[in-house]
């Protein structure tokens, strides 16, 4: 049977939908790219297990010129979800709350521009510096940001996907105070030999839950999650 194709202005409005909650995924993807492909090789000696993630845009780093070029393309990644998790909402109040929280986070992204991290062997040398007091409270900002985010958006599906965001947001939680222990030793001038792991992890657990749901809310019309709720919400995958 024959389908009528949809009229212009509701295929525009789709076809937005879907670009904005793809953001999401592509959000995902271009963070481990940039960080652990590019800036990685660019780096020599540089070790994904022990070194972290902000060591590849320190100051001086031979990688700083390319990811500081990229922050506002990512930024820009992150508030396009952030809208599209708030337009697929449709009325939801804590899944608003959620895309709310993600426009959030993108629009942190550019705040760290001013606060590189300092090069790890100059850390140990003196107190911390205005540049390294800022970036922790941007770390800080930034884990109280994802919780929130996993908390308002837990509720968007079903028992499935409420369990898979609580073990994301408990690995996630788990690894930060791990990689918070190993950090405490850059000040001591202590080698650091799983701070680039327990920071992956961590991270890993909200780039991928990040993927998760942008891939449930395109695979799930906001009609389907609300009239059809228990047998949308029961059988949709990963929730």
């Amino acid at each position: 049977m024959d389908t009528e194709p949809l009229p212009p202005s509701t295929a525009s409005r789709s076809a937005l939908a879907k670009a904005l909650l793809g953001s999401g995924v592509g959000y995902a993807l271009l963070y481990v790219v940039e960080n652990d492909v590019v800036a990685a090789r660019r780096c020599s000696g540089y070790r994904r297990i022990s070194q972290a993630v902000s060591e590849l845009s320190a100051k001086g780093s031979p990688a700083r010129p390319l990811l500081v070029a990229t922050v506002p393309f990512t930024s820009a990644l992150m508030v396009a979800f952030g809208i599209g998790v708030w337009r697929a909402a449709d009325g939801e109040r804590a899944l608003r709350m959620t895309g709310g929280l993600l426009v959030g986070q993108g629009v942190t992204g550019v705040m760290w521009l001013p606060f590189p991290m300092t090069p790890r062997e100059d850390i140990a040398k003196g107190p911390a510096a205005v540049n390294d007091v800022g970036h922790l409270i941007l770390s800080a900002v930034t884990v109280a940001l994802v919780l929130a985010q996993m908390g308002t958006g837990v509720m968007a599906f079903g028992r499935r996907f409420r369990a898979y965001t609580v073990l994301s947001a408990a690995t996630f939680l788990g690894f930060a105070a791990l990689t918070g222990v190993e950090s405490q030793k850059l000040p001591r001038g202590q080698p650091t030999p799983l701070l680039g792991l327990f920071e992956r992890i961590m991270l890993g657990a909200w780039l991928l839950w990040l993927g998760v749901l942008a891939t449930l809310l395109l695979r799930t019309p906001s009609s389907g999650r609300r009239g059809g709720a228990r047998s949308v919400r029961g059988g949709a995958s990963c929730g």
